[in-house]
C-alpha cells in the first residue's frame, strides 16, 4: 500500500499527534515504573481506575526523589516493589494507592492531611495506620507501640496489615544490606509477630516466604543445608509424584471428575519441619530415618464445585490405600483462618506414602491470598474489587479475622497500657500456631488458641462470667478449671449467682491466684491479675483451703454428748424397757431413720442407723440386734446430733455461706472440717445440733441451695440405705444441681454426685 506523501508523518510529528491524541481524552500517560504492576493489576481487576494509580506513583516519586535505601537504589524502588506484591496478591486499587504512598508521611514532607486531600479519607487512613511512631516520642516503646496503633487499625480495616505483611515481605528480600544486629532483630520480630499474623490473615504465600527468609537469616547452616537437600532432588527426575499426579490424572478423567492435578513442592521451612520429624523417629533399624522422595512435596488437586472434593477422595481412597488418621476435613470446618481443604495421605504401591490436597478453585484462591481474596470488606461490589463472598449481605463491614484472634487482641490491648506487657502479651498470643473451636451448650461458639482452659473460655464469655465460674461440664462431664478444652468440646460454665438480669447484683467470688497457672489468653491473665491486684490477699475471703482444718464452733457452748436420759429416751426398746439408750456418734440416727440396736457393756443399747458399718461389725463380733422403734414427739434432751457432708466447687466464702444457711435454719454446729480441694473439689463435713428432726431436712435443701455445691448427704448413705426418706426429699431428682447455681452457655442440666461420674 502506498502511503500519500502528505499523510506521511514524522516520528516527532507521530509523538506529536500522540500526545494530542492523549490531551483530547484527558488522560495522561502511564509512567512506565508502573506498567508491570498495572498488568499485575488488570488480571484481577480490569476495570481498575489506573489514572489513580499513576497520579500516586508520581506523588510518591517527587516526595521520594533523592531518597537512597541502605542498599544503594532510589527509595522509590521500595514502595514500587510493596505495591508490585500486593498486585500479585490481586489487592484492588485504593490498596495499591495506598501501597506507594505509604512511606510518604513516614519519611517525607507530605503531611496526612495532604494524602487525604489528594486521595480521600479512605487511602490516609490505610497510610497513617502502617505510618511507624517516632522514636523520639516514644523511646525504646516505639516498636510496640507502632504494632499497637497498626493492630488498632487494622480492627477497622484489616487492609492496614497485608500493606504492612508487604511491607516486611521486601524488606526482608533485601535484609542483606542491614547491620547484623539490625538483621536478626528483625527477622525475629518476623518470626514472632508478622509471620503468625500472615497465617491469621490465610495469606499463605507471604506467610512460606518470610519463614524462608528468617530462617535463612536466624540459621544459615541449616537453610544451607536444607537447599543443598532441594537442589539435589530437583536434580533428578521426578519418579514418584509425578507419575502419581498424572496416574491420578486419568483416574478422574475417567470417573468423569473434571480436575488439575499438579505437585506441590515444599518450600524449605516445611522440608526443614518434615526433615526434624523423620530425625525424631527411628526408623526400623534404630537409626534416625532420612527424607524419602515422597517428602518433597504433596498433591494438590484442584476442582470445580465442593461435590467434586469428596468425589476425588472416593476415588483417591478406593484406587489407593488410604492412612487411618491422615484424612482431615478443612472443608466442612474450615479452619480460623479460612482455608478449606480436604486432607488425605494414601500409600502406593511401592509402600511410598504421599500426601493429597484436594479443594475448589476459589478455595484455592483463598488458601493462597487469604483475605485478599475476598475482596475489600468496606465496599461489597466495588466495580475494581472482587466480590468473592458472595453470601455476604449488603452492608456486611465484616472480615473473617476481626471476629476470632484479632477480636481478642483488640480487647485485651486495651487493658495494657505498658508497653513492654504489651508486647510480651502479643507475641505469646501469637505463639499458638492454630486455635480450637469450643461450642457452648446453647450453641454459642468460642475461638480459644490451643490449650485454653475452662478459665480461658469462661472469659472470654465475658469478664463478669469468669469471675463468677465455679466450674465447668465438657462434653456432658464436671470437670475442673484447670481442664484444657479440645477442638470440638461442647461447654458449659458454671457461675455463682448475683450476675444475671433478673438477679439482685452480689460481689462476685473473684478468680484464685491458682488460676494463671492455667490460663493461655492474654485477656484472661489481665483480668485475672488486675482483680487480684484490686483484692489485695488479706481482704479476699479464702476457703480455698490447702490442709484440712478444723473449724472454730459456732459459739462458746460445748454441747454434751447425745444420750438420753430414762423417762425421756425417744427408743423404745423391745424386750429391755428402761434401758439406757445412746445415739451413735457414727451414723447419727436421727427419726425417721431406720434404726437397730446392740446391747454394750453395762446393759446400754447402741442405736446405729440400719446397714451402717460400726453396727454390721458389732454383728459379725456376735452382738445380736435388738429391734427398737421411734417413740413419736419425744427428743433427747440436748437434742439430736447429725453429721452432714456437702460435695462443692471449691470458691472463696464457701465456708461462710454454708455455715450461714445452717445457722438461719437454728442450728447449733458443734464441728466442722474442710478435706483438702481435689481438682478444685471440696468436700466439708458438719456435725450439727437439730432442735427438732424436722429440722434435718430442711437444713439440707438449704445447703443444697448454696452456689457451687452439688451433693449433700449424711455418712452411711452409701452403705445400702437407699431408702433413706430424708436424704431422698433434698436430693433433686436426677441428681439435678441446687437452685442456685447457674450454668453459663447451658441449660441447668443435672450432674450426679460424683463430679466424674
Amino acid at each position: 500500500m502506498t502511503i500519500r506523501p502528505e499523510l506521511r508523518l514524522s516520528r516527532a510529528a507521530f509523538g506529536r499527534a500522540g500526545r494530542a491524541a492523549v490531551l483530547a481524552t484527558g488522560r495522561a500517560p502511564l509512567p512506565d515504573a508502573i506498567e508491570p504492576i498495572v498488568q499485575a493489576h488488570r488480571r484481577h481487576h480490569p476495570q481498575a481506575d489506573l489514572a489513580l494509580l499513576g497520579r500516586a506513583y508520581r506523588t510518591a516519586e517527587a516526595s521520594h526523589r533523592g531518597q537512597l535505601r541502605k542498599s544503594g537504589e532510589p527509595f522509590i524502588t521500595h514502595p514500587l516493589a510493596v505495591t508490585m506484591i500486593l498486585a500479585q496478591l490481586g489487592a484492588g486499587t485504593t490498596t495499591l494507592v495506598a501501597s506507594l504512598l505509604h512511606d510518604t508521611v513516614e519519611d517525607t514532607e507530605m503531611t496526612l492531611d495532604q494524602v487525604g486531600e489528594e486521595y480521600g479519607p479512605e487511602v490516609a487512613y490505610l497510610v497513617d495506620g502502617v505510618t511507624k511512631l517516632e522514636k523520639v516520642d516514644f523511646g525504646a516503646a516505639a516498636e510496640a507501640e507502632t504494632f499497637r496503633k497498626m493492630l488498632v487499625a487494622t480492627g477497622d480495616d484489616v487492609r492496614v496489615m497485608v500493606i504492612k505483611l508487604a511491607d516486611r515481605l521486601h524488606n526482608m528480600r533485601t535484609i542483606r544490606h542491614m547491620k547484623p544486629a539490625s538483621r536478626l532483630r528483625i527477622a525475629k520480630v518476623t518470626r514472632e509477630v508478622l509471620i503468625p499474623l500472615a497465617d491469621r490473615l490465610g495469606i499463605q504465600v507471604l506467610k512460606a516466604e518470610l519463614e524462608d527468609i528468617v530462617f535463612a537469616t536466624l540459621h544459615p547452616e541449616e537453610y544451607a543445608r536444607t537447599r543443598a537437600l532441594v537442589a539435589a532432588h530437583e536434580a533428578e527426575p521426578d519418579g514418584l509424584l509425578q507419575p502419581f499426579a498424572d496416574a491420578l490424572t486419568r483416574q478422574l478423567a475417567e470417573a468423569g471428575v473434571p480436575a488439575a492435578v499438579m505437585v506441590r513442592p515444599r518450600h524449605c521451612v516445611s522440608l526443614h519441619r518434615v526433615l526434624l520429624k523423620r530425625a525424631a523417629a527411628a526408623g526400623p533399624d534404630g537409626r534416625p530415618q532420612e527424607l524419602q522422595p515422597a517428602d518433597f512435596g504433596r498433591l494438590l488437586v484442584v476442582v470445580e464445585e465442593n461435590a467434586d472434593c469428596y468425589a476425588v477422595l472416593g476415588e483417591l481412597h478406593t484406587c489407593w490405600v488410604p492412612l487411618p488418621g491422615e484424612f482431615k476435613d478443612f472443608v466442612a470446618a474450615p479452619k480460623f483462618n479460612l482455608y478449606q481443604s480436604l486432607h488425605t495421605a494414601v500409600a502406593l504401591a511401592g509402600g511410598e506414602v504421599v500426601e493429597v490436597l484436594v479443594r475448589t478453585r476459589e478455595m484455592h484462591r483463598v488458601a493462597e491470598f487469604g483475605v485478599v481474596a475476598l475482596g475489600d470488606p468496606h465496599q461489597p461490589g466495588a466495580p475494581d474489587e472482587p466480590e468473592a463472598d458472595g453470601d455476604r449481605a449488603d452492608g456486611d463491614r465484616t472480615d473473617p479475622a476481626r471476629p476470632g484472634w484479632l477480636s481478642r487482641l483488640l480487647e485485651w490491648q486495651q487493658e495494657t497500657p505498658d508497653a513492654d506487657t504489651f508486647w510480651s502479651a502479643l507475641t505469646a498470643d501469637l505463639s499458638d500456631d492454630r486455635e480450637i473451636t469450643a461450642v457452648t451448650e446453647d450453641g454459642e461458639t468460642l475461638q480459644l488458641p490451643s490449650g485454653a482452659s475452662c478459665v480461658d473460655a469462661a472469659y472470654l464469655l465475658g469478664e463478669e462470667t469468669g469471675h463468677r465460674c465455679l466450674g465447668a461440664r465438657v462434653n456432658g462431664r464436671l470437670v475442673a478449671l484447670s481442664t484444657t478444652l479440645g477442638d470440638g468440646d461442647v461447654l458449659a460454665v458454671l457461675t455463682e449467682p448475683g450476675g444475671g438480669p433478673a438477679e439482685p447484683y452480689r460481689e462476685p467470688s473473684g478468680p484464685s491466684p491458682e488460676w494463671l497457672d492455667h490460663v493461655r489468653t492474654p485477656g484472661a491473665r489481665l483480668a485475672i491479675e488486675r482483680w487480684l491486684a484490686e483484692h489485695p490477699a488479706p481482704l479476699r475471703p479464702s476457703a480455698r483451703t490447702a490442709e484440712p482444718r478444723a473449724v472454730e464452733r459456732a459459739g462458746p457452748r460445748v454441747v454434751p454428748p447425745g444420750r438420753a436420759g430414762r423417762g425421756e429416751s425417744p427408743i423404745a426398746v423391745r424386750g429391755l424397757p428402761g434401758a439406757s439408750v445412746r445415739l451413735s456418734r457414727c451414723c447419727t440416727p436421727v427419726p425417721p431413720d431406720e434404726v437397730t440396736g446392740y446391747v454394750i457393756r453395762g446393759g446400754a443399747v447402741a442405736v446405729h442407723r440400719t446397714g451402717c458399718a460400726d453396727g454390721e461389725q458389732m454383728r459379725a463380733a456376735g452382738r445380736g440386734p435388738v429391734q427398737l422403734a421411734w417413740v413419736p414427739g419425744v427428743n433427747p434432751p440436748a437434742g439430736y446430733r447429725a453429721t452432714l457432708h456437702a460435695e462443692a466447687l471449691n470458691r472463696p466464702r464457701l465456708l461462710a455461706d454454708l455455715t450461714a444457711v445452717m445457722s438461719a435454719e437454728g442450728l447449733g454446729i458443734v464441728a466442722a472440717a474442710v478435706e483438702p480441694p481435689q481438682q478444685l473439689r471440696v468436700r466439708h463435713s458438719y456435725t450439727v445440733e437439730l432442735p427438732h428432726p424436722q429440722a434435718l431436712t430442711a437444713v439440707m435443701r438449704a445447703m443444697l441451695r448454696v452456689s457451687g455445691v452439688y451433693d449433700v448427704f449424711r455418712p452411711g448413705d452409701a452403705c445400702g440405705n437407699g431408702d433413706d426418706p430424708v436424704r431422698a426429699g433434698v436430693r433433686p431428682s436426677g441428681g439435678m444441681l441446687g437452685r442456685s447455681a447457674v450454668f453459663t452457655g447451658g441449660s441447668g442440666a443435672g450432674v450426679d454426685r460424683d463430679p466424674e461420674g
